[in-house]
């Protein structure tokens, strides 16, 4: 089995799943702590022990979080590149999309790399930097939940106010909301780890941990109930008004006007994107639900709680691809880039139809 004892106290006390009592039961009937050994042998008493793993699973962790976290921050670079490079794609969806590419290109980066090591081995920087760490995870992913928000946003102006489209969802309007986002995701971050920052360590029991505290109460509500509340409603409308609209236009029996190409293709782009947006809906499901169940539930030696951080992780690796499946233009984009077209001059001014 890959997690022992130190692992499941760890996880338990950082989602708070458990109480101390549970945790202290668990101790009582884990396995005995002769088959671990100090993080730190000079601090004796005060050191966390250093679980040991099977080495077979330690390889077989090591090359599967290595691939996702190289996979993920390549094609993340990819729609990076693709969207800042090339003109044509500097719409008001598109600077969204380069938004969210950037959240799950640190994600491949940064916190699948060092979430990967830190569950199996003891966190050897200072107490501040774990800290630190926190509030940059979640800055990251609170800006793709804005990132989310912006483009139902950008859909709901583009289908229910369709004439005041272009006035209100300009470039201007879009990288100021962008930067918003992010400035709330840190900001709010910081915010929502104060304590921590302010007495780092203070809720570790052992050196060589790396253990934060936060509301679990605040985090379901600001980062699941409403932002989703929001997505869910606006999109809900989105959808309600398109299918009426897609009704008048059949129901007309006249030749198809420029208007209505115009409008079927918002009505293509809402698909399209709707689907980006229900995928990102059920990757962050499970993680409240694991979090706010406070049971300790295992999944073939595998607590429900990592796998539910694994399955928000993948959908920083499937956005890309699903980027891929229903985007001609970043098809195209990808095609150039990868041949160094994009190397020739005038290259960015390329057509995408």
């Amino acid at each position: 089995m890959g997690f022992t004892c130190d692992h499941i106290i760890l996880i338990a006390k950082t989602f708070e799943i458990w109480s101390m009592e549970d945790i202290r039961r668990y101790i009582r009937k884990g396995p005995s702590f002769d088959e671990t050994e100090l993080c730190f042998p000079h601090l004796h008493n005060s050191s966390c022990r250093k679980s040991k793993i099977d080495p077979t699973y330690n390889l077989i962790t090591n090359v599967l979080l290595g691939f996702a976290s190289m996979l993920t921050s390549i094609l993340n670079l990819l729609v990076i590149i693709a969207i800042t490079h090339f003109k044509k794609l500097h719409t008001a969806p598109n600077l969204i999309i380069l938004s969210l590419a950037v959240s799950d290109f640190l994600v491949g980066l940064v916190v699948i790399p060092v979430d990967g090591i830190k569950w199996k081995i003891c966190w050897s920087l200072s107490d501040l930097m774990c800290v630190m760490y926190y509030i940059l995870v979640s800055a990251i992913f609170f800006s793709s939940v804005g990132n989310i928000i912006l483009l139902s946003v950008d859909r709901y102006v583009a289908i229910c106010q369709p004439l005041h489209y272009q006035n209100r969802m300009t470039g201007k309007v879009i990288n100021i909301s962008i930067c918003v986002c992010w400035l709330y995701a840190f900001g709010y971050s910081i915010l929502f780890f104060y304590g921590n920052l302010m007495y780092p360590g203070k809720f570790k029991s052992c050196e060589g941990e790396c253990v934060i505290y936060f509301s679990k109460e605040v985090d379901i509500i600001m980062g699941f109930v409403i932002p989703f509340g929001i997505i869910i409603v606006l999109y809900t409308t989105v959808v309600i008004v398109a299918v009426s609209q897609v009704r008048a236009m059949r129901s007309h029996v006249t030749a198809v006007t420029s208007k209505q190409k115009s409008k079927r293709s918002e009505i293509k782009a809402v698909r399209k994107l709707g689907i980006v947006v229900v995928v990102y809906l059920a990757c962050y499901c499970p993680y409240f639900f694991a979090v706010y169940s406070k049971t300790y539930i295992t999944i073939l030696g595998t607590p429900l709680i990592l796998i539910t951080i694994s399955i928000i992780y993948l959908n920083s690796c499937l956005n890309p691809l699903m980027y891929t499946f229903l985007f001609a233009w970043f098809r195209k984009a990808i095609k150039l880039i990868v041949t160094l077209q994009i190397l020739k001059p005038g290259s960015s001014d390329a057509i995408f139809s």
